[in-house]
């Protein structure tokens, strides 16, 4: 990960977290005192990691973990006390938020950002296979209304208004979607 927003209202805590985060390579880390502060990075800037010190000095920090995961692709970590760590990881869990009990050590948050790493590359993988698909989808419908455009004005078969796609695309070296798209703006004006 690369840019890493730190929320902490104390800022004794900055050092310390960014000597953290040395071995996991990350080349920017923006500290923020507070949550307005937080919310007004996160509206103008994209972040791979939101780490959020609880409690902040104008809020707890629970709602803006949900905001951060729910508006960006940022993986998030709330740092709270250890024994309301259970009770705030109901409240944001389900938006998957990274609960770590406090006093946290080294080692063990490391581990805690390297799982946060891992679940937003596996959610990015995901995103943009959806993206892939969803493309897919929509080039199939798009295909799917020139061939009827074919059917009900050249009197086409399904079969033989598909095969004039497929050829015409070869042919013509341009992808189905676009023959597609020249056949609506023919037949559909």
């Amino acid at each position: 990960m690369d840019s890493i927003l730190l929320v902490s209202s104390a800022e004794k805590v900055f050092p310390v977290f960014t000597e953290m985060l040395v071995p996991a390579h990350c080349s920017q880390i923006v500290p923020a005192t507070s949550g307005a502060a937080a919310r007004r990075l996160l509206a103008e800037n994209d972040y791979d990691a939101v780490i959020v010190n609880c409690p902040l000095s104008d809020e707890f920090g629970h709602e803006l973990g949900r905001l951060a995961a729910d508006r960006s692709g940022a993986g998030v970590i709330l740092l709270v006390k250890n024994e309301i760590a259970d009770e705030v990881s109901a409240k944001v869990e389900n938006a998957g938020v990274f609960v770590v009990p406090r006093p946290v050590s080294k080692p063990f948050f490391f581990q805690a950002f390297k799982l946060v790493a891992a679940a937003r590359a596996r959610i990015l993988g995901l995103k943009s296979e959806n993206l892939r698909l969803q493309s897919k989808i929509e080039e199939i419908r798009l295909v799917d209304r020139a061939k009827c455009a074919l059917i009900q004005y050249l009197n086409m078969t399904e079969q033989q208004a598909h095969r004039y796609i497929e050829k015409q695309a070869m042919d013509m070296r341009l992808p189905r979607r676009e023959i597609a798209q020249n056949i609506l703006k023919t037949y559909e004006m």
